[in-house]
């Protein structure tokens, strides 16, 4: 199982119901990309202050990597990826992804 973690420092002139829909709409693909899993999307409650910046992020599962692939690929995904680093402060700057491969 993979986990593709991405955290987004999303620049203040969006405001968090745009933020949040797009995220939204991004978790919409769990009924199109077969393999994908979950998807997890919130703000940052940031207990230990260590990652201001980013105030929202989301986590997807992932069957493989093919599956991971095939959303990536997807055009939807590369739609709404476009508009995410149009979103944040430095473009792609302001996205970290970690994607970690996990028991099931």
């Amino acid at each position: 199982m993979l986990r593709h973690c991405v955290f987004l420092n999303f620049d203040a002139a969006h405001s968090v119901d745009e933020r949040m829909k797009i995220l939204a709409e991004l978790g919409a693909l769990v009924e199109e990309v077969d393999g994908m899993v979950s998807f997890e999307f919130g703000p940052n409650l940031d207990f230990e202050r260590k990652s201001p910046k980013y105030r929202e992020g989301f986590i997807a599962s992932f069957r493989d990597h093919a599956a991971l692939s095939a959303y990536a690929d997807h055009p939807v995904h590369q739609a709404l990826g476009a508009r995410l680093v149009e979103m944040c402060v430095g473009g792609h700057d302001g996205i970290i992804v970690f994607d970690l491969d996990v028991a099931d």
